[in-house]
């Protein structure tokens, strides 16, 4: 056995572990941190946002370029209108070669890349919160299998004792004790159990089918298998929590570059308020017996005047908008960080309840009914009372698990913060 297993670690570097005693295939759970290195190099969205972010880089370069050259050809014929007429004998007959440059006023090239840069920042900000988001996604998925995946287990384990209870029930009906409505209220109560456990296998396989879509998986490869759910240790002080939020919340980050490009582009506005220039030269070759002719050209654009102010206008509105934008998404995103810190608290007390009193005597009172019916003491219905509070408690517990850590995946989204 030893040896295969030698064999098969030279030959396979990623296959299935190999048991010893049975020589079955175990699969090992995959733990979150993988799955979210998988989705930052897998996934579509992630993808499209870095092209964009990609694609505005070189918007920055052509705002900083300048206007294309003009190069013109001209034939002026004298008494025809074919080409060349006149040429010889005529000294308005000419061929015309000419060049012209626009020269925006200085100053307007380097606010207009400023403005594309700030945008390319504004995409690349946004790469970010699409990161986030889809990390964020993948986490509660992973959490949604790991809680879907232990409620099934408790659900079988809660099966097994009311299939115990059961068959305790049914040999003293047939010994003439007890009553068959208390068995047939047993058998329903296990198809309870029944129904819920098929809702939990929905919610599994159509949490798997999501997660494989973000990680950018066919959805005929093999399911995640997730490491247990546990309650993560929280004691960070709010105060901390609302600082890291301002500072590394990609949200507000984006927001941040979006008030910058504003600032630009009415700086950029209020430089059109300046003239533009244009300078040519031209070269007119006429017939053998007449003088060439050499032209130089300088033009002034006068600006607009109406259009410049409405420009300005509408830059410093946009501005004041940004800036509320980002006021506004500060203000949501500090009301959900206290709710998920008050979530996160209550929960905790809740876990500490569940495990450290209810659950223990939840499972004392239904050792206790049961010994007292097996003893025939006791009526069938108060063991299955007992049982349906096990049951009741455990799943409150593993909600009010999901719901601890899904808090603190969101506390993690808004803060930027790793905790889990």
């Amino acid at each position: 056995m030893k040896l295969k297993l030698l064999l098969c670690a030279a030959a396979f570097a990623g296959c299935k572990l190999v048991t010893a005693q049975g020589g079955h295939d175990v699969t090992l759970p995959t733990s979150l941190a993988t799955l979210l290195r998988e989705a930052d190099a897998s996934n579509s969205q992630i993808k499209s946002a870095e092209d964009a972010w990609r694609a505005s880089a070189h918007v920055e370069e052509q705002a900083s370029s300048h206007p294309a050259p003009e190069i013109s050809f001209q034939s002026f014929s004298v008494g025809s209108p074919k080409p060349l007429a006149g040429f010889s004998n005529s000294e308005f007959a000419y061929l015309r070669l000419g060049a012209s440059q626009e020269l925006p006023y200085p100053g307007k090239l380097r606010l207009r890349d400023e403005v594309a840069n700030r945008e390319m920042e504004t995409q690349k900000a946004g790469v970010a919160v699409t990161r986030s988001s889809v990390a964020e996604q993948v986490k509660l998925l992973y959490l949604q299998i790991a809680y879907s995946t232990a409620a099934i287990a408790y659900l079988d384990r809660i099966d097994s004792l009311l299939q115990s209870v059961i068959q305790d029930a049914l040999s003293q009906y047939a010994l003439g004790k007890g009553s068959q409505s208390a068995v047939i209220k047993a058998q329903m109560e296990r198809t309870q159990i029944l129904r819920q456990d098929t809702m939990h296998n929905q919610n599994l396989w159509q949490a798997q089918a999501r997660l494989k879509q973000l990680l950018h998986r066919t959805q005929d490869s093999a399911d995640i298998l997730p490491d247990p759910l546990t309650a993560t240790p929280f004691m960070i002080d709010p105060q901390e929590l609302q600082s890291q939020m301002r500072a590394s919340n990609p949200t507000l980050m984006v927001d941040a570059h979006a008030v910058d490009k504003q600032k630009a582009q009415l700086a950029s506005a209020k430089r059109d308020d300046r003239p533009d220039f244009s300078l040519g030269y031209a070269f007119q070759i006429t017939g053998e017996d007449y003088r060439n002719r050499y032209m130089f050209s300088a033009d002034v654009r006068l600006p607009n005047r109406r259009r410049v102010k409405a420009e300005i206008a509408q830059a410093a509105e946009q501005e004041t908008r940004a800036r509320h934008e980002m006021d506004s998404d500060v203000q949501q995103k500090l009301a959900d960080l206290q709710e998920q810190y008050i979530a996160v608290k209550s929960t905790t007390e809740l876990l500490n309840e569940f495990k450290q009193g209810l659950m223990p005597q939840a499972e004392a009172v239904f050792h206790s009914e049961q010994s007292a019916y097996q003893s025939n003491k006791q009526e069938l219905g108060p063991v299955l009372s007992a049982l349906l509070d096990i049951l009741s408690l455990e799943s409150d517990y593993q909600q009010a698990l999901l719901d601890h850590e899904a808090a603190l995946v969101r506390i993690e989204t808004l803060t930027g913060r790793t905790i889990r």
